[in-house]
């Protein structure tokens, strides 16, 4: 039942018979005998079938949540009695907002140093995307912010909180103050997130509220496409002093606080709200909590 529980998974991620059965490793005619016999086992239809696969039906989304958390329960179950026999090891999957990334390695580092054989799959998602990861079972962590957008069901660990410059070249308008507003900022050259990024709807809600409307002039989903247009000196950019500082500010670049009025907004852990957790998971989360003290130094 599980092995074809965990097809029917593959399957509805995938949307098609024959990625899915690529993703597994059979044939398509496997892939589809083993659906017809989970079918068969609870007397309902999952799949819409025509000449290609059409969705779901509705009892196939309720089975589909059933089957995550039984694949979830099972696996769980499985890195637990590995860690019972040779202690942690296994895959972290973590997605992160790209604000957070350069933040990862702070956990990262640590935990593998005490835990050697745990390996990472780390990647830069939206905060939709993450939870979307985290409540389909594709990720074991999200790291996103905490305290602007529904989290929905999830245990989380506050890690940091963002604060938001201006990072401009030396010579640019407003380059020379220890501080600008939000509305100055908004009449500058801009190159910000994407829309689709939450640090993007932040920014427009803190430029709306100082009554200007950004219109930036390059947008991207990547932070070192950003930054490596501000080092041309033609455009400037809003980030989190922590991120910016990542990139080095060896061409004369400056970080001026944006105020009237400061804004922080809060980025922690996310964890899928189970009993129990991997232990693996679990360990993260604990070591997260430990290191969150040292991790507010980070903002």
């Amino acid at each position: 039942m599980l092995d074809k529980l965990e097809s029917f998974i593959a399957l509805a991620r995938a949307q098609h018979f024959g990625k899915a059965a690529e993703e597994l490793g059979v044939t398509q005619p496997t892939l589809s005998a083993a659906i017809k016999q989970l079918e068969g086992e609870l007397g309902v239809m999952l799949v819409r079938r025509g000449s290609r696969f059409q969705g779901l039906t509705p009892e196939g989304e309720q089975v589909l949540a059933w089957a995550r958390r039984i694949s979830g329960d099972a696996r769980a179950m499985r890195e637990e009695m590995r860690a019972a026999r040779h202690g942690l090891s296994g895959r972290l999957r973590i997605a992160a907002i790209p604000t957070a990334l350069a933040m990862i390695p702070r956990l990262t580092t640590p935990f593998r140093e005490r835990h050697p054989g745990v390996s990472f799959s780390i990647l830069s998602r939206t905060s939709i995307e993450v939870l979307t990861l985290l409540g389909n079972f594709e990720i074991d962590i999200g790291v996103t912010y905490l305290d602007n957008e529904p989290l929905g069901r999830v245990v989380s660990v506050p890690l940091y909180s963002e604060r938001y410059h201006l990072i401009t070249a030396t010579g640019n308008p407003l380059s020379d103050r220890d501080s600008v507003t939000w509305a100055d900022v908004a009449e500058l050259p801009l190159c910000l997130l994407t829309p689709d990024m939450q640090n993007r709807r932040i920014i427009d809600q803190h430029l709306s509220e100082a009554g200007a409307v950004a219109r930036p002039t390059l947008e991207s989903n990547s932070m070192i496409v950003l930054f490596s247009h501000i080092r041309t000196g033609k455009w400037s950019s809003i980030m989190p002093l922590n991120l910016a500082e990542t990139f080095g500010f060896a061409t004369p670049i400056r970080a001026i606080p944006i105020v009237r009025p400061g804004a922080s907004h809060l980025v922690g852990l996310v964890a899928a709200r189970r009993e129990p957790h991997t232990p693996v998971v679990a360990a993260f989360l604990d070591n997260a909590a430990a290191l969150a003290g040292d991790l507010r130094s980070y903002a």
